[in-house]
């Protein structure tokens, strides 16, 4: 009995203490911070190269046998990304109570209204990029597996490397341009007291 009142005591306190991304306070002045905006050069830069592999891949020689293949799997793995596009949309309507519900009755962030649907709406955005990325990456694998099935007939190993190597670089910088892009919307757009619950 002892120790589970000192428990219950320990979690009290602890749970002062304990923070997350919605508690992060974001200083006025950040908005004034210019070299933030050279992150958008980066993420343009970064949206550039990835773009510049994907056709790179595309381009690539391919036999017509194996670009079938290679189409016949593109659209099982989007028939897929589609149907998990719909349970995220039936997921989110449970997400969006919760969220709405916390940040906008349990939390003291002092959100409002207002404020709760912008949250909402960077939920969306978030599921969104997300989204768009995988998309992303099941076309650019797809192109990759077919062209690299026709170059490994060639049988030089090195060179047959760099097709994955591309497209695996295309799909990661990608990634984290659209994350980085949207992180640096929320630091210099959004109000200041929102930030963290945005990140979230």
């Amino acid at each position: 009995m002892k120790r589970l009142s000192s428990l219950i005591i320990f979690l009290a306190s602890a749970s002062t203490v304990l923070a997350s991304e919605a508690d992060l306070v974001i200083p006025d002045a950040i908005h004034e911070w210019s070299f933030l905006h050279w992150g958008f050069l980066v993420t343009i830069l970064g949206f550039a190269f990835g773009m510049y592999h994907f056709f790179k891949t595309k381009k690539l020689p391919v036999h017509k046998k194996m670009l079938e293949i290679g189409e016949v799997i593109y659209k099982t793995c989007s028939t897929y990304l589609k149907q998990q596009g719909k349970f995220l949309a039936t997921l989110f309507v449970f997400i969006g109570i919760i969220v709405a519900i916390y940040f906008g009755v349990l939390a003291e962030t002092g959100a409002g209204a207002g404020g709760v649907l912008l949250i909402l709406f960077w939920t969306v955005v978030g599921i969104l990029g997300s989204y768009g990325v995988a998309a992303y990456g099941i076309r650019m694998n797809t192109f990759a597996n077919a062209r690299m099935a026709f170059a490994s007939l060639r049988r030089q190993p090195l060179k047959l490397l760099n097709i994955p190597l591309n497209a695996g670089m295309s799909i990661g910088v990608m990634l984290v341009c659209v994350e980085l892009f949207l992180m640096l919307i929320i630091l210099l757009c959004m109000p200041t007291n929102l930030a963290g619950s945005c990140f979230i």
